[in-house]
């Protein structure tokens, strides 16, 4: 099991690598990748929201 530290980082990690793919998708007119980006966007809030719930729990 990740730590809430890990949970966190792996988290802001790929909103940022999301949000990288969704303006790319905007710039090159592809709408798969600016999709792509959005979910991984998403799964990165996520994940970021369940290290600070580890964090609270002290897990």
């Amino acid at each position: 099991m990740k730590s809430s530290t890990e949970d966190k980082t792996e988290g802001k990690f790929h909103k940022v690598k999301g949000k990288i793919k969704e303006i790319a998708g905007k710039v090159t007119d592809n709408p798969k990748l600016k999709r792509e980006g959005k979910d991984e966007n998403r799964a990165g809030k996520i994940q970021e929201k369940i290290g600070e719930i580890k964090k609270v729990v002290g897990k």
